[in-house]
């Protein structure tokens, strides 16, 4: 497998920069996706939303929220998320990149910013937004085994990528989808530099561009 810093200098060419810095004012939103090597292998770190919440409840996430007034950027946002709802502080992760920001279901204009964390990382939950954090290897995510693909999805423009994961500590069940799911198989096809074994729904020789025009897209619609 490739090292960790093979990894952070293949990431670090996917970072957006200022490249969207022209698009209207939208409400914001960042999604940390925090990856560290364990084992010899590229592993991420998710979570599962509290049943309490008033929006996606009880989905698989990565840690991340709404931008408040006192954030000064995405990765500001981002950091600040990961430290509320999972006790991560933000000294303790190497910032890598932000990618291309996508609009969710609620139109907000999510920004995920990649970092890597420590292996010994343990997560202290905030009951009141995480019910459960769980670590998935990455190359779980261009597996086709336990992977399927709903195409036409209302509201949804490509392919809406569903995974059905099994915590190998805890053996608890997790279903990963939609904009999540997306993310991970991003992730995972840009570190690894691999494609996956299903049809990712975007170029993966060229994701920006992709996701550039899917932006583009969706605001001519809001």
């Amino acid at each position: 497998m490739q090292s960790k810093e093979e990894t952070v200098a293949i990431l670090k060419q996917f970072d957006i920069g200022e490249k969207f810095s022209y698009l209207p004012v939208l409400p914001k939103a960042s999604v940390l996706i925090p990856l560290f090597v364990r084992a010899g292998r590229l592993h991420t770190l998710m979570t599962l939303r509290s049943t309490k919440l008033r929006t996606s409840a009880g989905e698989v996430c990565f840690p991340g929220g709404k931008r408040d007034p006192g954030d000064q950027d995405d990765v500001d946002t981002a950091l600040r998320e990961a430290e509320e709802e999972i006790g991560l502080k933000p000294d303790d992760v190497q910032v890598v990149c932000t990618l291309f920001p996508v609009i969710n279901k609620s139109g907000l204009l999510v920004t995920p910013v990649v970092g890597f964390i420590n292996e010994s990382f343990h997560p202290v939950l905030n009951p009141a937004e995480v019910s459960a954090a769980f670590s998935v290897p990455l190359d779980f995510f261009i597996s086709d085994k336990d992977h399927y693909t709903t195409h036409n999805a209302p509201g949804v423009m490509g392919p809406l990528h569903s995974f059905h994961f099994v915590d190998p500590v805890s053996r608890s069940q997790y279903h990963i989808w939609g904009l999540t799911a997306m993310l991970a198989v991003v992730v995972a096809v840009i570190a690894l530099k691999k494609k996956p074994e299903f049809d990712a729904g975007f170029n993966t020789e060229d994701p920006l561009s992709f996701f550039q025009h899917l932006l583009h897209k969706r605001l001519s619609k809001l």
